[in-house]
């Protein structure tokens, strides 16, 4: 039984005020250190047999775990492991945070040292937008060399809380902008690049921050084929987390109830690909359950990662999501069988301190054995060897050279720049009203709530470089700008007091733009949105402005959730509308870059834009398949049937573009891919007897499938253009519970003017024209599968 809502507005934050409080009191102050301490220290500590490198990672761990005590073992269950000063083991800060930059949250980093501040890349949702591989590879790559850099001069840990890998099915959620999106596959492929490349590519290889090559302290290197890790990246929250604070819903209580097919097309998938393909060296728990088991104490869930996906890391709690199984879930009957069912089901460490405090008593009464925190230790222990912390002193290793000059470098925030270039998306723009004439505009008037802040990074932000506001990039262009908030208190906007002076610079202006949209005071952790509207009198303030202009306005909008505007894509007073999310530090000189037309926009929306009728839709319902018989309309482009404002993958450019398929198969013939039992079963096709689908796990040979779509792009306009391909499936239409359609491929390739690209899309049939039945397992359907690219179609017959 949940408690009532009252309960838990009093009762969470005083809880985790008081976990968090008793996390930091358990260790002095963080300080800035110009040598971090590290274990194996000479003379005294360095003849362990788990600081000799030349042993394999696991007798290392191994190692450590035998000269420990209980007690000493009991401590190292919490973020803030305690030190060992009679084996020279220092104390280590496991939390520290990186989702979009080195950030604030967390214990583990710092900025009151040599390092003061660090590069402030978009919000993941904004990076999500460029549907950009290589440019996510980069900025997790420059994040890395920064959180590095951070960590030898004693500001920061090893091991960061990042990627958040949980998919965008609900507009409402306040978390949303920190993930890539609705989409599985691309969640997946983001998920990859930001651990492959923060790690260190798998091999110890850093990239230098903008995609070009691996280098190693100035010089190019081969990727090592050991286990080392540059730094641990976490993918997070596992599993099917969408909710922070709805109606009687809060994240530390809830119940998500999901089908076993809602689980294996839509929530599983990020983390999968997250540890099968990025290498993830930590998966992290999340507060809610999943059907009934708090996702933190179900084996079964955890287990899967680690016996099915490989999964060869740590698994850390959220903070303090250990705590939540018992006080808030009541899963259990006292908090010793919290720490007894989280530590058997596979979780190794607790964000806070509920198993340091709580696990002896559990031992004393039986129901944790040492050999369940000696497995969850051996994780923790051999992570933090494969990141070379028991290899010595860390400043004469392999990045011991990365320091304050690689923070906040040129390349960095030219990076940061053209992230946000890449992923500003342009919703509407009518007669060509943008680009703006540089040479025709004399005066222009910024106005609106968002127009005049620096703090435009969303959630999990550090300290920016170099903070600027939108405002800040216009005058660069050479035009008179005025200004004014028109929301007095910001972007809550409660009342239009500030409107007369909006409008009084709007009627003398040139041009107008307005920005409104969202912070995080409408969205951010622990708070969900309840309408997709904009905020108070935002709507009143761009309807008024627009009525008073001499030309057409231009409307900006920002924050993660999607905003029902379709009062202003409706209005010819509105000529263009760009949403640009949380850009981050370089937001202002990328917005004016494409107003004033030095930059093509071509990113697309990473999520589905709702009319503010899906408000009705209860936000703990998880089901992504759309049910007529109950009026629920389903999530996602994939699912869901109702009105969008815009689609997911909507986005415009300054130029047209048109497509050729080039090559693509017609027909796919399955006999000779097949397991032999299952070639004798399809064969009896041949007297009679139908079958629409076959198992994939029958199909021996899935890369003999594999095929790839050759595409041509014409750019048809008089500007180049950075343009995203993307390609859709659809199955036959008698399989009950498909998606809609699909993505199975994207790209991002440059484009001259009046001139053509190609491209090419791989397609593993196994992966990518596949479905999940209602059981959670994959079926291929037979017959004819429609790819779709634009506007084009093109049939690929598959038979048995």
């Amino acid at each position: 039984m949940s408690p009532p809502k009252w309960q838990l507005k009093w009762k969470l934050p005083f809880l985790f005020i008081f976990l968090h409080t008793l996390t930091l009191s358990t260790s002095k102050p963080i300080t800035a250190n110009p040598h971090p301490k590290f274990p194996c220290a000479p003379p005294h500590h360095n003849l362990y047999p788990f600081c000799n490198v030349s042993l394999p990672t696991a007798s290392r761990a191994q190692s450590v775990l035998s000269l420990l005590t209980l007690p000493e073992k009991i401590r190292q269950l919490c973020s803030n492991a305690s030190a060992v000063p009679r084996l020279g083991l220092p104390p280590y800060l496991w939390w520290s945070e990186s989702v979009h930059g080195v950030a604030a949250n967390g214990p583990g980093v710092n900025f009151a040292g040599p390092i003061e501040s660090a590069t402030n890349f978009p919000q993941v949702l904004v990076a999500a937008a460029s549907f950009n591989r290589t440019l996510w590879r980069a900025i997790a790559a420059a994040i890395g060399v920064e959180a590095r850099a951070m960590y030898n001069v004693g500001q920061a840990g090893l091991t960061f809380w990042a990627p958040d890998v949980n998919l965008f099915v609900d507009p409402r959620w306040g978390r949303g902008q920190e993930t890539p999106g609705e989409d599985p596959m691309v969640a997946s492929a983001y998920g990859i690049e930001y651990v492959r490349a923060f790690q260190g590519d798998g091999g110890g290889g850093i990239w230098n921050g903008v995609g070009e090559k691996r280098v190693m302290m100035g010089e190019e290197r081969e990727a090592e084929s050991d286990d080392g890790l540059m730094l641990s990246a976490c993918c997070k929250h596992f599993t099917a987390y969408d909710l922070e604070n709805w109606g009687s819903f809060a994240r530390y209580n809830f119940n998500a109830i999901v089908t076993a097919q809602d689980l294996e097309d839509t929530y599983q998938p990020p983390f999968r690909s997250c540890i099968q393909q990025g290498k993830a060296s930590c998966l992290m728990c999340s507060y809610n359950a999943v059907n009934g088991i708090p996702a933190c104490a179900d084996k079964d869930l955890l287990q899967k990662a680690r016996d099915e996906w490989g999964f060869k890391g740590y698994i850390t709690s959220d903070c303090d999501a250990v705590a939540t199984i018992y006080e808030y879930q009541h899963y259990t009957k006292s908090p010793e069988d919290a720490v007894a069912v989280a530590l058997k089901a596979g979780t190794d460490i607790n964000c806070g301190t509920y198993l340091r405090r709580h696990t002896q008593s559990a031992i004393d009464k039986g129901k944790v054995q040492e050999e369940d925190i000696d497995r969850a230790l051996l994780n923790l222990f051999s992570v933090q060897i494969r990141l070379g912390l028991y290899d010595g002193d860390p400043l004469k290793g392999k990045f011991g050279k990365l320091g304050p000059q690689d923070v906040c470098t040129s390349k960095h925030k030219s990076l940061a720049l053209e992230a946000v270039r890449q992923g500003i998306v342009l919703l509407k723009n009518e007669k060509k009203f943008l680009p703006l004439n540089k040479n025709r505009v004399s005066s222009l008037a910024i106005i609106g709530p968002m127009a005049n802040r620096t703090d435009l990074g969303g959630g999990y932000t550090g300290v920016p470089c170099n903070p600027k506001s939108l405002l800040d990039a216009f005058p660069t262009y050479g035009k008179k700008t005025s200004y004014a908030a028109g929301c007095l208190d910001g972007v809550p906007c409660t009342s239009n007091a500030g409107f007369i002076e909006a409008v009084s610079i709007a009627k003398e202006a040139d041009f107008v733009i307005v920005v409104v949209g969202l912070d995080l005071s409408q969205e951010t952790e622990d708070h969900d949105r309840y309408s997709l509207l904009l905020p108070g009198y935002q709507m009143a303030l761009v309807t008024t402005i627009a009525a008073v202009t001499q030309k057409p306005l231009v409307l900006v909008l920002t924050g993660g959730g999607p905003l029902d505007v379709s009062f202003a894509e409706g209005d010819p007073r509105i000529a263009s509308i760009l949403w640009i999310g949380y850009p981050g530090e370089a937001g202002g000189k990328a917005l004016a870059e494409v107003i004033f037309g030095d930059y093509n926009p071509g990113g697309r929306l990473p999520v589905t834009w709702y009319p503010e009728s899906f408000t009705r839709v209860p936000m703990n319902d998880m089901s992504m398949r759309a049910d007529p018989s109950r009026g629920y309309p389903g999530r996602t482009y994939r699912f869901y049937v109702g009105d969008r404002i815009y689609g997911f993958g909507h986005g415009l450019s300054y130029t047209k573009y048109a497509y050729e398929l080039l090559s693509v198969p017609n027909k796919l013939i399955l006999s000779g891919s097949l397991k032999a039992e299952s070639r004798k079963k399809y064969l009896s096709q041949q007297k009679g007897y139908r079958l629409d689908y076959i198992h994939i796990d029958e199909v021996a040979y899935c890369d003999s499938l594999i095929f790839h779509v050759e595409v041509s792009v014409m750019n048809h306009g008089d500007m180049d253009g950075s343009h995203v391909v993307m390609l859709f499936s659809r199955v036959p239409n008698f399989f009950k519970g498909a998606p809609e359609k699909q993505l199975i491929g994207f790209d991002r390739v440059h484009t001259k003017s009046y001139r053509s690209t190609q491209t090419k899309i791989m397609v593993d049939p196994c992966k990518h024209l596949s479905i999940a039945n209602e059981n959670g397992k994959r079926t291929m359907p037979l017959g004819d599968h429609t790819l779709m690219l634009g506007d084009l179609e093109h049939i690929v017959s598959i038979e048995g």
